[in-house]
């Protein structure tokens, strides 16, 4: 036998590890506590993107050592999403409590797959909540996701499998009777492509339908496709209703499409990743009006609910389908009447067995904040919205490009006689130097074949004082760049 001492990965010494623990959480604090102070990005120079380019280590260094080498490289140069001027592409703002939550649940340690344990007892439990926060029976199912592209991917999988025809676990696509399609606007999320893809159905199988001036599919074109794809032997399987369109937060008519969906006996699934949490806004719920009655729905908690990244979930009506879409069990993990293996596995709604302790920060946060608090943010989001859109409106400078119906403002500095491809450079140069200067972060975007930028205002830091900022700077720039031209 080996005299060799054995070894662990816990500290030497705990008392240090206490000490550098307590750092970290001020610093933290400090962070998001002083984060008006800082601006919202910066490029990271080289001598850092260098240190971050070196050899695997061998040898081991002080914790203290790596925390202050990942403070000074990677934590000096984030996203910047948590704070109050990024607006870029569609990002929750996270928040402190969420933050404290996913250090709890690394600590925990648990593995979400399945057990008898407090840990899946909190998932069961938020799924519940979301549930609850969509107006889904207590007998539907759910499971929590590493965000929307996921939780589209598993609804649309039960879709699939309900309407296939055929046992396509068994059997799989190539034996279906007849070829499926799904139907979705043009102005919806490229996850539903990727879906189809790795669903073996292939990117043709997804029905693009028009949408009109609103950004709304157009439920005439919509039943037009449907009629015609029978007709040709195509079996109509799902409409992908948006409900907040990533380039506009533009929402379908839901109850027009269940109407639809219903008269032709085809799955209704809500992507509702952007708007979905809109029902828990008092002022604004009705624009989902009918998410209620989907089939399926998939929504992000890491945005309007703004808990740290990663988290998404996916709601399924009927939790037979969504059980058989996924049940598997091996030798090895059976389900026993009591101990640790009792009860329900939570992989068994989902593709992940390994599945970390996400809820946790989602229960925490809204243990401490209810629930209503979410929704008067969302409106006041909404409000901000309008506010810029007003903003927009007022100066002959700029022009808005979109209708505003929720928390998306897509806009662009004006430049008389100008074709696109000038309005393009123009408004791209704008965009990157507002972002290059750290004053405020927007994104860009097309929409119906004009460049503009876009402000998605998910964030419950940001104020209307910062939106000031924006336009005054966008105007500042502009003015200059032509001005220099």
């Amino acid at each position: 036998m080996s005299n060799k001492p054995e070894e662990t990965l816990d500290p030497a010494d705990w008392e240090e590890a206490r000490a550098l623990a307590h750092k970290i959480i001020d610093d933290a604090v400090i962070h998001v506590s002083s984060i008006r102070d800082r601006g919202v990005w910066r490029e990271m120079p080289d001598d850092v993107r260098a240190a971050l380019r070196v050899p695997l280590p061998e040898e081991p260094t002080s914790l203290d050592q790596v925390y202050d080498e990942a403070r000074r490289t990677i934590l000096a140069y984030p996203m910047g999403n948590i704070h109050p001027r990024f607006w870029g592409w569609y990002m929750g703002a996270g928040n402190f409590t969420g933050a404290l939550a996913d250090f709890i649940a690394a600590v925990d340690g648990s593995n979400l797959g399945g057990g008898n344990t407090g840990a899946a007892a909190t998932d069961r439990q938020v799924v519940d909540w979301l549930k609850e926060m969509m107006g889904f029976p207590a007998s539907a199912s759910g499971t929590l996701t590493s965000g929307g592209s996921m939780a589209n991917m598993v609804a649309l999988t039960v879709a699939r499998n309900v309407m296939a025809g055929v046992d396509v676990r068994l059997e799989g696509v190539t034996s279906l009777p007849q070829p499926l399609r799904f139907y979705a606007s043009d102005q919806a999320h490229s996850c539903h492509q990727k879906a189809m893809e790795t669903l073996g159905l292939g990117s043709r199988s997804l029905c693009l339908v028009a949408s009109g001036d609103d950004f709304r599919i157009d439920i005439n074109a919509l039943e037009a496709a449907i009629q015609a794809d029978r007709a040709a032997g195509v079996k109509p399987a799902c409409v992908i209703a948006t409900a907040g369109a990533t380039n506009t937060g533009a929402i379908d008519d839901l109850q027009a499409i269940a109407a639809l969906c219903r008269r032709e006996k085809i799955w209704f699934h809500v992507d509702g990743c952007i708007g979905a949490l809109i029902r828990i806004a008092p002022q604004n719920r009705h624009l989902v009006d009918a998410i209620e009655t989907a089939d399926s729905v998939a929504l992000d908690p890491h945005k309007w609910l703004h808990t740290p990244f990663e988290a998404g979930c996916a709601i399924i009506r009927d939790r037979d389908s969504h059980f058989g879409a996924f049940n598997l069990h091996g030798e090895y993990l059976e389900i026993k009447p009591r101990g640790l293996a009792a009860g329900e596995f939570l992989a068994d709604y989902g593709f992940e067995l390994s599945r970390g302790f996400k809820a946790l920060k989602i229960w925490m946060s809204i243990k401490e904040q209810g629930v209503g608090k979410f929704g008067r943010l969302i409106d006041q989001n909404i409000e901000q919205a309008a506010y810029l859109a007003d903003l927009v409106k007022s100066d002959p400078r700029l022009e808005l490009m979109a209708p505003v119906p929720i928390n998306i403002v897509c806009f662009r500095y004006r430049m008389d006689g100008a074709d696109e491809s000038a309005l393009r450079a123009l408004n791209n140069e704008i965009m990157l130097r507002l972002q290059e200067s750290g004053v405020a972060l927007p994104s860009d975007t097309t929409v119906h074949g004009r460049h503009c930028l876009r402000v998605a205002i998910n964030n419950h830091r940001t104020r209307r004082e910062d939106l000031d900022l924006l336009i005054s700077e966008v105007i500042r720039l502009g003015d200059e760049i032509l001005g220099g031209a």
